[in-house]
């Protein structure tokens, strides 16, 4: 997946220099049994890259082949691959028996003299060094290295820091208590109104898609409506950030114009294709807004985000997932990385995982983020997990990542049917003041003591259960939602729940099923307070039916446990 950003734009390095240690795997597999092409490095057939194959007996050959190897890449700005084959002395560890899977190699290994001595020898037999020479030039290394094992010894505590130093100075460890509250992130209504307006802006001098201007229209409504839906909520966020110098990198499969076509944050010129981005063009001296669709791949893509993240710690890492559950194939770097490097390697990351997600009738694959492998993975604070069901709040989460002092990775489980849903928007005021909300209470409750039932949920249910509860007249129900599920705002969940102090019942509900989404995660983070029932779809293997009926039935049957002391809800 690597090889295939060699020369797409966003992706490019000028160049990578790709060694491959090439020790036939020894002990594990044949390397008969590992590949089908005739080198390993046949794949660097894709880009034409040159390829060096050089004995790793050779030292000097090595060298010679790692000089003309950086010259290379560094006049034609392109992959170069060195092939170095060589061997594993005793197989997989010096414990291991090798000849259990490859005999003959092995018996060829044990009669091979190592590099160190061929070289030697060969020296010794041009006159380029005595063995004496060699014998004391080993006898001063090995001296060294005693010197330094045993000042080891001394050293009482090894303090661990982020093994890349340049832009991290400022940054510090966050502590348990920095979750409690989020930093106010409001930005003014002048300045809001002020990027507003550049959003809705195209040169007059081209000709741009004529569908392009009913959407600059919806935009400039939405702000002279004073009602924001998700996509000019998010706009504003990153305009905001990049007004402020915050640089953004954001990439994904059609996440220029979203893939649910909401974002638009690169329009294109009708004849030409040439590129406009509003996000850049907002002022004179803005940090830049860099923004590309990746090529169809998803592992090699997040890596290289998460990289990014690493070398950038001041400016925003975005990836988005064409659909949540896309997420499956870069799996090995959240469990690899993104979830556990500040554990194993004090090593932070603010990057920003953006995950579609919310059950619409879409068939298994278009579904669920697999909400609960993210909740799975959630310990010690080692990154942030949200869903939020209001344009100001996301407005907000993002804004979040880079005012504190230290980075945290953000996994967003971002709507599609809110998207567009006319009771999903937010106004100017809620985004020029506050903060990220981690829980929303009730807005239409107007006396706690009434309520006896309380409905914690979180995502796109918020707007069903909401409308059902309307539709019935129900006055003692308070919907609540939880919009971080980690870290768990247990103290506020708490809070909430205190205040309905003649609350009966107390529910989770969730559209994933019993075995999925966060119920079995809050199961154990919250199961020491009050809650007395946890509601889902029923237990499933896969995330969601194909059918739309069927699912909708699924979510009909939800709501009936939920509403059923009010009013039978028909199938």
């Amino acid at each position: 997946e690597v090889i295939q950003m060699a020369q797409l734009d966003g992706y490019k390095t000028g160049g990578t220099i790709h060694v491959v240690v090439n020790n036939q795997v020894g002990f594990t597999t044949n390397y008969l049994d590992a590949r089908s092409s005739t080198y390993c490095t046949d794949i660097a057939k894709v880009t034409l890259s040159p390829v060096f194959h050089v004995n790793g007996d050779d030292v000097e050959a090595l060298v010679h082949t790692m000089k003309i190897a950086m010259e290379y890449r560094q006049k034609f700005n392109e992959d170069v691959f060195i092939d170095l084959l060589c061997y594993r002395k005793y197989g997989h560890n010096e414990g291991d028996e090798p000849k259990f899977t490859q005999p003959l190699l092995y018996k060829a290994i044990a009669k091979h003299p190592n590099p160190k001595d061929i070289y030697l020898d060969a020296l010794v037999k041009e006159n380029t060094i005595s063995k004496d020479d060699a014998n004391q030039l080993l006898s001063s290394f090995k001296e060294q290295l005693e010197v330094e094992f045993d000042a080891s010894k001394k050293i009482e505590v090894q303090k661990v820091s982020h093994f890349m130093k340049p832009g991290w100075e400022k940054m510090g460890y966050a502590n348990p208590e920095d979750f409690d509250n989020s930093p106010e992130t409001g930005v003014s209504k002048a300045k809001l109104s002020e990027l507003g307006k550049k959003l809705v802006e195209i040169p007059t001098d081209k000709k741009f898609f004529r569908k392009l201007e009913k959407i600059l229209k919806d935009r400039q409504a939405m702000l002279t409506n004073n009602n924001l839906d998700w996509g000019m909520a998010e706009l504003l966020a990153y305009a905001s950030l990049l007004d402020e110098g915050t640089s953004i990198r954001f990439t994904g499969q059609d996440c220029e114009r979203g893939t649910f076509s909401h974002r638009h944050a690169v329009v294109k010129v009708e004849d030409s294709e040439e590129e406009f981005c509003h996000l850049n063009n907002s002022k004179e001296g803005q940090a830049p807004f860099d923004i590309y669709n990746s090529h169809l791949s998803e592992y090699g893509v997040l890596g290289f985000e998460y990289g990014y993240s690493l070398a950038t710690p001041e400016g925003l890492t975005i990836w988005e997932a064409q659909f949540g559950d896309f997420f499956n194939g870069a799996q090995i770097m959240i469990d690899q990385f993104i979830s556990s490097a500040e554990d194993k390697w004090k090593t932070q990351s603010g990057l920003v995982m953006l995950l579609p997600h919310g059950y619409e009738g879409m068939g298994a694959e278009h579904s669920s983020a697999r909400m609960e492998r993210f909740l799975t993975l959630c310990a010690e604070d080692n990154m942030q997990v949200v869903n939020c069901t209001t344009p100001a709040n996301f407005f907000h989460a993002l804004r979040r990542q880079n005012t504190r002092n230290f980075r945290k990775p953000l996994v967003v489980f971002t709507p599609k049917s809110l998207l567009r849903n006319p009771q999903c928007t937010s106004t100017i005021e809620d985004l020029a003041s506050g903060s990220f909300q981690e829980v929303i209470n009730d807005p239409s409750v107007t006396n706690a003591n009434d309520v006896k039932h309380i409905v914690f949920c979180q995502g796109k249910v918020y707007y069903e259960l909401k409308n059902k509860k309307e539709a019935l007249g129900i006055k003692q129900m308070a919907i609540v939602r939880i919009e971080q599920l980690y870290p768990t705002p247990t103290a506020k969940i708490a809070a909430i729940i205190a205040q309905y102090k003649n609350a009966e019942r107390v529910q989770w509900v969730q559209e994933e099923p019993e075995n999925m989404g966060a119920l079995p995660f809050l199961y154990r983070k919250l199961r020491e307070l009050s809650f007395t029932d946890f509601i889902g779809r029923g237990e499933s293997a896969s995330p969601a039916s194909g059918s739309p009926k069927r699912d909708e039935n699924r979510q009909n049957s939800m709501l009936r446990r939920v509403f059923g002391p009010y009013e039978k809800i028909e199938a």
